[in-house]
């Protein structure tokens, strides 16, 4: 696979999940609406890891891919990308899980979901620009 192969597979599959996220959302599946939100964003950078020639970190910390991706963050930045990356639940504890689920409420995935939409279009702005 050519490294234009590789980019464009993260980046499909991405924009298969921020798709999948929002349709979740529509269903009051909130959860998994936000993981689904945190995972399109996920391959976004790790999209960007391998048009910087880089491989892909095994990772699901947003803030780690990102500054390994060479994105500028701030504080502010750090503190949501920590946030979302909390939303990745496939591998949780069901203790875990069941205070996640409770916590996803409509506000909050409204608000999170619009976060990730910000970043969404940040990172794929920055593919495009590298």
């Amino acid at each position: 696979m050519t490294e234009r192969d590789a980019l464009q597979y993260w980046l499909d599959s991405a924009e298969d999940n921020r798709k999948i996220a929002h349709d979740l959302f529509r269903l009051k599946h909130f959860a998994w609406s936000l993981y689904l939100g945190q995972l399109s964003l996920e391959k976004l950078l790790k999209g960007l890891l391998v048009s910087n020639g880089l491989e892909p970190l095994h990772s699901h910390d947003l803030a780690k891919l990102a500054k390994l991706a060479d994105i500028k963050l701030t504080t502010e930045t750090i503190s949501k990308l920590n946030e979302i990356t909390t939303f990745n639940i496939e591998a949780r504890y069901d203790d875990y899980k069941l205070s996640f689920h409770l916590k996803a409420t409509e506000q909050f995935a409204t608000k999170w979901l619009k976060v990730v939409e910000e970043f969404y279009r940040d990172f794929v702005e920055k593919i495009k620009n590298d």
